[in-house]
Formats: C-alpha cells, sequence, structure tokens
C-alpha cells in the first residue's frame, strides 16, 4: 500500500529528524541495501571476467603467453569488481525523493516535534 504525499513528506521529516538528533543510531538502523552489492558492479565485473577469459583463450590459441596473462589478469580484476563493494564516504546517499534536512527545533527534541507533527496531522484530517 503506497502512502499518500503528505504521509510520506511526514516519515521524510522524521527520518531527517532522526538522522540529526542521532545519527550513529539511524546509521545502524538503515535499510541493508547499502552495505549490499550493487547490481551494477555485478554486471561490470562479470562482463570484465567473460572479457579477460576470451583474451585469456585468445593468448592460449596463438601460443602468446603476455596476452593470455594479460586475459587472466583481466578476468581476475572482473571477479574481484564484481565481490567487493564501492569505497565510499561514511555519508549514506540519501534516498529518492528526499530533500536535505530542515533546520530542527533543538528547544522540543525529537519526541514534542513528533507529537506535534501527529497533532498538525489530525488537525489536517477531516
Amino acid at each position: 500500500m503506497a502512502l499518500s504525499e503528505h504521509e510520506q513528506r511526514l516519515l521524510d521529516q522524521l527520518e531527517q529528524q532522526l538522522h540529526a538528533d542521532d545519527p550513529k543510531f539511524a546509521n545502524s538502523m538503515a535499510s541493508s541495501t547499502q552495505r549490499s552489492l550493487s547490481t551494477r558492479r555485478i554486471v561490470i565485473g562479470a562482463l570484465m571476467a567473460v572479457a579477460g577469459i576470451l583474451v585469456l583463450l585468445l593468448g592460449v590459441a596463438n601460443q602468446i603467453i603476455l596476452v593470455g596473462v594479460a586475459g587472466f589478469l583481466v578476468m581476475g580484476a572482473g571477479v574481484y569488481f564484481a565481490t567487493t563493494r564501492p569505497k565510499g564516504g561514511d555519508s549514506a546517499p540519501m534516498p529518492r525523493g528526499t530533500t536535505k534536512a530542515a533546520p530542527v527545533n533543538r528547544s522540543g527534541g525529537f519526541l514534542s516535534t513528533l507529537e506535534e507533527k501527529w497533532d498538525e496531522r489530525k488537525r489536517d484530517q477531516p
């Protein structure tokens, strides 16, 4: 079931506030998709491995050792590329459709802001 635009906006605001109030906890609760292997890296690595195998076979068929070694290295690099995670900064990419965090009211804290949003939501409903 899809969320309404208002509910999605509220959820985004809550997520931003959580990141602002307790970034360590928010990062530990983040979805594991950021830690998993990306499909793009797997496809590119597999294509590199296949190209390496073809170059290796070409070197073996023509009895050119350097071409065979180069093919083996390309194949190994492709497998390595496909099975490793990208090295990025410690900040996780923001999900699609979210904006930068709005200024957070520090005087009330997270729970009071959450209560205010809840009251606002109840007022907006018929």
